[in-house]
């Protein structure tokens, strides 16, 4: 059983992740940009991503497998490290104004955040 405050969280992970998820179907360019080149199959990357994101955020809401849905979504986050790594060393630019590198560089101990979120919503109180 989870705390409110851990189902407010789970919620909002879930919320963020599914939202997440449909931008790789609606802003397609954006992370086709910041794919590195070393990279196979871009487009096939962004969707399946995409699709894992909102499959992961979907799952969260399912005590069945939240769990598990917890760790696909911290192996997600580690594999897509990669391209926001890319884009910020390689300075990508993603929309009309440059991407300040402040922000691109930000994103990426964010990552380690979600990771910890994700853990700590969905561990069952003992």
């Amino acid at each position: 059983m989870l705390s409110k405050t851990k189902l407010a969280f789970l919620v909002l992970a879930s919320i963020f992740y599914i939202g997440a998820g449909a931008l790789h179907f609606i802003n397609t360019q954006f992370y086709l940009k910041i794919m590195p080149p070393y990279i196979p199959y871009h487009l096939a990357m962004v969707y399946i991503s995409g699709a894992a994101e909102i499959a992961g955020g979907l799952g969260l809401l399912i005590p069945l497998v939240r769990r598990a849905a917890a760790w696909g979504l911290v192996a997600l986050l580690i594999a897509v490290f990669p391209a926001n790594l890319y884009m910020a060393t390689d300075h990508i630019q993603v929309g009309s104004t440059p991407t300040p590198p402040a922000l691109a560089w930000g994103r990426l101990p964010l990552q380690a955040v979600f990771i910890i979120w994700v853990l700590w919503c969905t561990r069952p109180a003992k």
